[in-house]
């Protein structure tokens, strides 16, 4: 049975053998998993590391945070408005901005605590109703709210495609509209896709399963 370590190391592996035009980022999505998973990859240098829920990742990640200035941690699932002070002290991403009410929390905090976090836009990209996210024709004036006037630090667009046969066409819909708002950086791509996602741009893939294995 492979290690973690491993496991990373083929990942990563694929990714430089694809030879991408641009950088990208492994985001080790370290949810529901003990820190017992997460030191090797720590000690292994890897610093980017995924959690979708803000209590969970101040219980596993304060400490090991303020004894390691390198490691950078991601917030990439739905992050509710009255969670937003708690994210900013602790994050150093958000993947999943999804309303002006969350924009305009996290703005407050970040002016308060004197933070300054990375962003990314969710993107509805299939218009699904079950789905956070902006919906596509919404994207640009939000864009524009976020930058130019509460000041946020966008990044790019992100985006969880739909459940079907279409991944690739998602992803290149949401590439030529991250082009359009003249951004540099994708999160997109997980276990499953993550190397279609590259083909489409993607500078950060968020892997959890392929690098950590089956969650119990």
């Amino acid at each position: 049975m492979s290690t973690i370590i491993e496991r990373f190391d083929k990942i990563k592996f694929n990714i430089i053998s694809a030879k991408p035009d641009h950088i990208v980022n492994i985001i080790a999505v370290s949810k529901t998993f003990p820190l017992d998973h997460v030191y090797p990859l720590i000690n292994h240098g890897h610093q980017h590391f995924g959690e979708n829920k803000v209590q969970e990742a101040i219980s596993k990640w304060s400490k090991l945070k303020a004894e390691n200035e390198n490691i950078k941690l991601h917030m990439i699932g739905k992050l509710q408005s009255n969670k937003a002070k708690d994210a900013v002290k602790l994050f150093d991403y958000v993947h999943s901005l999804d309303s002006k009410k969350l924009a305009d929390n996290l703005a407050k905090h970040e002016k308060n605590l004197n933070k300054n976090l990375k962003y990314f836009i969710q993107v509805n990209v299939g218009n699904e109703i079950q789905k956070s996210g902006i919906p596509v024709g919404e994207v640009d004036p939000f864009y524009n709210y976020c930058k130019n006037e509460i000041k946020l630090n966008i990044l790019g667009l992100m985006v969880i495609p739909p459940n079907d046969n279409y991944t690739e066409k998602y992803f290149k819909s949401l590439n030529e509209l991250n082009k359009s708002l003249a951004l540099q950086d994708l999160s997109m791509g997980m276990s499953a896709d993550y190397m279609q996602a590259i083909n489409y741009g993607a500078t950060f893939v968020r892997i959890g399963s392929s690098i950590f294995g089956l969650r119990s």
